[in-house]
């Protein structure tokens, strides 16, 4: 059966049942249903109704099917509803039970039920004018796709690593950095580009930079039904979020655990480090830097074998927080001394951004000669 995917409307009843509402357009809704599937989405197109009554709502990628109880703008129409693939369904479904298959989804009852992919249903809640597309924003980018496609734009979201949160339905494939930023209820790859700046890396396979805004440029582009955004020639850098999203659709960011160390230089036991060496100590989550103070603390172990000291000399240092990567440096004001174990305590109330407690740390290393 050659694949069409219908839209019928519905009371705003069975959207306001669905999950979080996912920004699509009709390119996307063609290649990935299984995707879309049981998701409350949004589609911007042209409504035409054909000789035969079948209202169709059409962009530069093909068109799809409408059923809508209502009247329909003349003008670029915003299609808001839940999608169903209908192979995903049984034909006894009782979601589809107060539906004549033959008129409502032209489907002949006496022959197969179609299979997976072959047709989508939007369920859908409203249909509006379509407010135009001022300037480009991610959500822009996927609901007016043939209106950016080619041309170089600079966008602001929410890093989202290799799709860690499902935003899209798969990934590009274009190169071993490819990584997605979101916005609202809409997502887009970026690919050909190191999520990578001045004093900053963010990770593509750990949540821990999810929560993080970035400005991105590049060339928009389409493939596989995905919106992308090609930024061989482009640029990315550290942002704050914007102060507006859209009402409706918030973003959410997932619940993120207290901060924590993930890493330091030199590393828990060591020996035979330079007595010359500073100390770096890496977090999960971004650290309120102002709550170091008073809460670092710097200390010479017991003397070796042999060694006659009663009173440890002190440890004078500074330091330094990196935002970029996270990362706490210490460094010593005069050289450690040769062959002395050391240990470094961040103690209670150092606190995330997020004003999350970091659990009190302790590193011990020993110096070399």
């Amino acid at each position: 059966m050659k694949r069409l995917v219908v839209l019928a409307l519905l009371f705003t009843s069975v959207a306001a049942q669905a999950p979080q509402r996912r920004a699509a357009n009709i390119a996307a809704l063609l290649a990935h249903p299984g995707f879309y599937h049981q998701h409350a989405v949004i589609v911007v197109g042209k409504l035409e109704r054909r000789n035969s009554g079948e209202l169709r709502l059409v962009d530069d990628a093909g068109s799809v099917k409408v059923v809508f109880r209502g009247s329909e703008p003349d003008e670029l129409a915003e299609v808001r509803g839940e999608f169903w693939d209908l192979g995903r369904m049984s034909q006894d479904d009782p979601r589809l039970a107060t539906y004549d298959p033959r008129t409502t989804f032209q489907i002949d009852p006496n022959t197969n039920w179609p299979k997976p992919g072959e047709m989508g249903v939007i369920m859908a809640g409203a249909v509006a004018p379509a407010p135009p597309p001022l300037a480009p924003s991610i959500r822009n980018l996927v609901l007016y796709p043939g209106r950016f496609v080619n041309q170089k734009v600079t966008v602001t979201g929410q890093f989202g690593g290799r799709n860690l949160l499902g935003d899209l339905p798969e990934a590009p494939a274009r190169s071993r950095y490819d990584f997605v930023v979101r916005s609202s209820d809409a997502a887009i790859w970026v690919v050909n580009l190191r999520p990578r700046g001045k004093d900053f890396e963010l990770a593509l396979d750990a949540r821990i930079d999810t929560g993080r805004w970035v400005e991105v440029s590049g060339l928009v582009q389409q493939g596989r039904g995905l919106t992308l955004l090609d930024a061989t020639m482009g640029t990315i850098k550290l942002t704050k979020p914007p102060v507006e999203t859209t009402a409706d659709s918030p973003i959410r960011v997932p619940s993120a655990p207290p901060p924590e160390v993930v890493f330091s230089a030199p590393i828990e036991g060591e020996s035979d480090v330079s007595s010359r060496s500073n100390v770096r100590v890496q977090f999960s989550r971004d650290i309120n830097p102002a709550t170091f103070k008073g809460r670092i603390a710097v200390r010479y172990g017991p003397p070796a074998a042999g060694v006659n000291e009663t009173v440890s000399p002190p440890l004078e240092f500074t330091t330094q927080y990196l935002p970029g990567t996270r990362v706490l440096e210490i460094r010593f004001v005069q050289p450690l001394e040769p062959f002395r174990a050391v240990q470094i305590d961040l103690v209670e109330g150092i606190l995330g951004s997020d004003q999350q407690t970091l659990r009190p740390w302790t590193l011990k290393f020993e110096t070399g000669r």
